[in-house]
């Protein structure tokens, strides 16, 4: 029988499984993509969610996380919610 153990990311590992989810390659999520990054770590109600990073992480307003806000992105949602690997 297989147990299932729950892996705790760390900030590094989120920055990295989000950054990868950056499917057009421009160096930026849009919301689309974060929300379906968070879709893929299991978050439920992933649209309200992105829409709430989106509001605490993009600083200039463009609708894009960049990668100078990709940091406080991953604060805002480790902090928020905490990730694991299941």
């Amino acid at each position: 029988m297989c147990r299932c153990v729950s892996i705790p990311l760390s900030e590094d590992q989120l920055k990295g499984l989000l950054q990868r989810c950056d499917t057009n390659g421009d160096k930026r999520l849009s919301r689309k993509e974060l929300k379906l990054a968070f879709r893929s770590l299991g978050l439920k109600h992933c649209g309200s969610r992105s829409r709430d990073a989106f509001q605490h992480a993009d600083a200039n307003g463009d609708g894009f996380i960049t990668e100078e806000e990709l940091n406080q992105l991953v604060k805002y949602a480790y902090s928020k919610w905490g990730f694991t690997i299941n």
